[in-house]
Parts: structure tokens; C-alpha cells; sequence
């Protein structure tokens, strides 16, 4: 039976849409999994723009632990996700997130990618992010709460 746990919304990282379509990924079953649970539950899976064009530039490229994907099952592969998660917006709200993020924690460089996935998040009202990376997130606990999919039991 579904419990509202099953029913709290998830933002996924880039890393969990990768590790979830890469069947050469160690974590790909256990990755895989998670998001199929949810997905049968109907737990409302969320990502933006952003996740997608992250996910797009690592699978466009040659990542010497799997084979090139080919142009147009990554295209096939991108809409799948598309359909499967509701896209947030990066609007206004979230660069004012963003910023006042910046302003409160300790981050830049490249931090800022994550930092604006976060911004995502808050500026949406969500507060659970699922990735692999958690420890790239702990500077935004306690308010958002991190869920690591290789270390979770469905």
C-alpha cells in the first residue's frame, strides 16, 4: 500500500538519469530500481532544464567507461525523461534563490551548477534531492535533505 512517503516529491540529480540509463554503470541496477519504485508508486519525479543539458553534454561525449551513445537514441533517451519527470522552471525566482543562496553559504566556481539545482528546488517548494553526490549537497543541509539512491532500500 503507498504510504505519503512514497508520494513526498523528488528532485533527481544529472548523475541518477545517467546512472539510470547506462546498463555499464556499477550502479545502474540499484539506481535503475529506485527510480522504477517511484515511478510505479507515482511519485512525482521533478529535474529542469539544467539536469537535462548536463545529462546531454556527459552522454554526448566519449566517456571511456561506456560505449558512444548514438545522436538519436540520446535524443530518444532524453524525451523519455522528459515524459517521465515534470521539468521545473529556471525562472526569476530562481536566480533571486540563487543569490540569496550565495549570499548565506559558502560556494563558487562550478559549485554554482549545484548550488542553482538547489535553487531549483527551493524556489519550487521541494526540499528532497536524489543523487549519488551527496557530499557536493551538504552545504545546503539542513534544509534540503539528500537521498543517495545506491544506499537506499525501496
Amino acid at each position: 500500500m503507498a504510504t505519503m512517503a512514497d508520494k513526498q516529491p523528488l528532485f533527481l540529480d544529472t548523475n541518477v538519469l545517467i546512472y539510470a540509463s547506462i546498463k555499464q554503470a556499477p550502479e545502474y541496477q540499484t539506481v535503475r530500481s529506485f527510480v522504477e519504485n517511484h515511478l510505479s508508486r507515482k511519485t512525482p519525479l521533478f529535474i529542469s532544464r539544467q539536469v537535462l543539458r548536463e545529462y546531454l553534454s556527459v552522454l554526448s561525449r566519449f566517456q571511456p567507461n561506456f560505449d558512444i551513445i548514438p545522436k538519436q537514441t540520446l535524443i530518444l533517451w532524453l524525451n523519455a525523461w522528459r515524459q517521465r519527470c515534470q521539468i521545473l522552471d529556471d525562472n526569476a525566482a530562481v536566480m533571486d534563490t540563487l543569490l540569496n543562496l550565495y549570499a548565506t553559504t559558502s560556494f563558487a566556481g562550478k559549485q554554482v551548477h549545484d548550488a542553482n539545482i538547489v535553487a531549483t528546488l527551493f524556489s519550487h517548494d521541494l526540499d528532497t534531492l536524489v543523487t549519488a553526490n551527496t557530499r557536493d549537497f551538504a552545504r545546503f543541509k539542513p534544509r534540503l535533505k539528500l537521498i543517495d539512491p545506491r544506499q537506499t532500500e525501496i
